[in-house]
């Protein structure tokens, strides 16, 4: 039986959470507004899931990466300044 990947966040958010992880200056330029930040975790979110999933993604599919990738993001920025 062949598995079916889905790009749901059960799925995609351990990946996420290792482009984070992986990249925390970038995260810090993310949240200082450096420009091509956010370009680079939309990208490397397709590109780590695409690897994953080992097909490209579809239009809805990278759309909803991105938006998860987003909310990582903020999720870290809102703990950080929580923090303070």
């Amino acid at each position: 039986m062949v598995e079916v990947f889905t790009v749901s966040n059960e799925v995609i958010d351990p990946l996420l959470a290792k482009v984070v992880t992986k990249n925390q200056g970038k995260v810090a330029g993310w949240m200082k507004g450096e420009p091509g930040a956010w370009g680079f975790f939309a990208g490397q979110a397709v590109n780590t899931v695409r690897s994953v999933a080992g097909r490209k993604l579809e239009s809805g599919e990278r759309r909803i990466v991105w938006s998860r990738m987003w909310w990582w993001l903020e999720e870290v920025k809102a703990r950080i300044y929580s923090q303070r």
